[in-house]
């Protein structure tokens, strides 16, 4: 009789818990459409948080003002400008695409000027490889530029009609941020203290995320911006057309490990070299190499302070399983999943280890004749 009760609690307790994941998993499909708001909200509350400090010391402790005082400078300090950005790249875009469809690249002559230019064991090669005939390269990129233009006009219609939706989710971020601004460190606290797991546990895994999330915005997304703003000042000086387009393309490319910003500035250095451009080409090269490249070296150990440990492997497969899952929020969402997943197996494999240390001293050891140390000390 005395069994009954205590499996009865366990029934119950079972059953609790398949109905709190049924309600958790109902709760995420609701808030799916706006998972990206939400975690740009969470994110930009965890990085301004020192600027909300700052303007709760300057408000006198009232939170609500110091909460909107932090969102007017987010908005129009990072909003507002990322805004006009975006408008004038897709308006540079749609010129460039419109500029190479009046114009086309003479792929050809670019070929023969670059061919003749080869010593004559090269120009065999390429002869036995079929490389020299180049019209159906000449062809595809037309093509190119078609799809290409239909798919900047298909994108700038897309997000004109989807303006409300754009709006809805942009109020919708800042609403939140509002509150995780003004009652973050409350809210985080609740969550450690009803996470299933040993409050040591969960405080470490909430610290470390903290660092991983800071490690990632500052180190990754910052150290972009500056060497994108570099090739756009390089790209500026030599006077290629659509600078400011190619120097944001250049920042998504340094957001992501192992590719980098070399693989926009390299391919316009080598191809101002082909066009005739020589010193052009040769000044983006040189900037991009020494200025452009080394801005990562230089910047990422002041702003980090220290390494993630999270290897670069890891942070590039991650990154692009984030963006082709969830577009360009995919950026940061992969490497703080890797985090995430490397802070839990490494606080497992601590735990196994103080586990272990524990266990040998608690291990009884005898002499050769069977004599604990103990027993000798008291002997």
């Amino acid at each position: 009789m005395s069994q009954q009760p205590h499996r009865t609690d366990e029934l119950q307790h079972a059953s609790f818990l398949i109905i709190l994941a049924v309600v958790t998993l109902m709760m995420a499909v609701i808030v799916w459409p706006f998972s990206s708001a939400l975690l740009w909200a969470a994110l930009a509350a965890i990085m301004f948080q020192p600027l909300y400090r700052w303007m709760l010391k300057g408000t006198r402790g009232r939170r609500n003002q110091a909460a909107i005082a932090t969102l007017l400078v987010i908005f129009f300090a990072v909003l507002v400008p990322a805004g006009w950005l975006a408008a004038m790249v897709v308006q540079e875009a749609l010129e460039l695409v419109a500029a190479l469809q009046a114009q086309p690249i003479d792929l050809a002559a670019t070929f023969d000027s670059v061919y003749d230019a080869l010593p004559r064991i090269a120009q065999e090669s390429i002869d036995r490889a079929g490389w020299a005939d180049v019209s159906s390269a000449q062809a595809r990129l037309q093509e190119v530029l078609a799809e290409s233009a239909g798919m900047i006009a298909s994108q700038a219609v897309s997000i004109g009609s989807g303006a409300l939706g754009f709006l809805l989710s942009l109020g919708v971020g800042l609403y939140v941020m509002f509150f995780l601004l003004r009652d973050g460190e409350r809210i985080g606290r609740t969550l450690l203290r009803t996470v299933p797991v040993e409050r040591s546990i969960s405080e470490r895994l909430a610290e470390r995320f903290l660092g991983i999330v800071r490690a990632t915005i500052k180190g990754s997304g910052v150290v972009g911006l500056v060497q994108g703003v570099l090739a756009g000042i390089s790209f500026v000086i030599v006077g290629l057309e659509s600078a400011l387009l190619f120097g944001v393309i250049t920042t998504i490319f340094a957001l992501v490990p192992v590719i980098g910003a070399g693989a926009v500035y390299a391919p316009i250095g080598l191809w101002l070299l082909l066009t005739g451009a020589v010193w052009q080409g040769v000044f983006v090269l040189a900037f991009g190499i020494v200025v452009v490249s080394s801005a990562d070296n230089v910047l990422r150990p002041i702003l980090v302070g220290r390494d993630t440990g999270i290897p670069d492997w890891i942070i590039l497969v991650t990154t692009l399983g984030g963006i082709s899952f969830l577009g360009f929020s995919g950026i940061v969402l992969g490497p703080l999943v890797a985090g995430l997943f490397l802070a839990s197996w490494s606080i497992l494999q601590e735990y196994r280890e103080e586990d272990e240390r524990a266990g040998e001293h608690d291990e009884i050891r005898v002499d050769a004749s069977g004599r604990t140390p103990e027993a000798e000390g008291a002997a």
